[in-house]
């Protein structure tokens, strides 16, 4: 017997109830940093130190918190489904909650890659150690974050339309749907897909008879859809 295919879309609201703060949110990144000074590859050309040092804060953090309830719930659905979570965040803490399969569109924070590019042999495991002015990667160019900037392509972007375009259920959790391409996957599930959009807020999504709305955070709606899923 095939097993249910489920791909979770999961944003930083998935992660903020673990203490990871988002951009977007009051009292969020925003208020001590321009997400455009360091989030972009035009800023990587011209404050290197800026933004190593952003991330390198970010990594700090990282170390510090847990995975949450929500995240546990994924994790465990690994159990009864075959389950792709296809992630904006770039913490790990889907992995750190036992999720096996885990798509990162916008990169790793736990990892380092060349200047010069993102190619795999140029990519290391640096855990939630600091990259400093002067770490060199292999190629003699300075290390940087394992992060998909705005302005670089995404990677990734071809292994998670697959995966949405397999789904016999999708879940969306805890993003705006505001932050493209990512937010476009949605346009390539199945026209009988089942889709689940759980998040506090009114998100925009395009209208359809498969969609139902959970408004709720990330972990509260996640445990209401697991007891749905027990009782079919």
């Amino acid at each position: 017997m095939n097993r249910k295919r489920i791909a979770i879309f999961s944003g930083a609201g998935m992660s903020a109830e673990s203490g990871i703060s988002t951009f977007r949110d009051s009292n969020g990144l925003w208020d001590n940093y321009n997400v455009m000074q360091v989030a972009h590859i035009d800023s990587w050309c011209v404050n290197q130190s800026l933004m190593l040092q952003f991330y390198n804060e970010r990594r700090q953090h990282l170390a510090s918190v847990s995975p949450n309830k929500g995240h546990r719930i994924i994790a465990e659905w690994e159990k009864d489904f075959d389950v792709t979570v296809i992630t904006q965040n770039i913490d790990n803490l889907h992995e750190r909650a036992g999720s096996s399969h885990v798509i990162h569109l916008h990169g790793e924070l736990t990892k380092a890659c060349s200047s010069k590019g993102r190619d795999k042999k140029h990519i290391i495991d640096i855990g939630y150690n600091d990259i400093l002015p002067g770490d060199l990667s292999v190629d003699g160019s300075q290390l940087r974050p394992f992060i998909v900037w705005f302005g670089e392509d995404v990677p990734e972007m071809g292994n998670a339309t697959l995966a949405v375009s397999n789904a016999n259920v999708i879940i969306i959790v805890g993003t705006s749907m505001q932050v493209y391409p990512a937010a476009n996957l949605i346009h390539f599930a199945k026209a009988n897909t089942a889709i689940y959009l759980i998040d506090p807020a009114e998100i925009p999504i395009l209208p359809s008879a498969n969609v139902e709305v959970i408004q709720e955070k990330a972990s509260k709606g996640l445990a209401l859809l697991k007891e749905r899923f027990k009782s079919k």
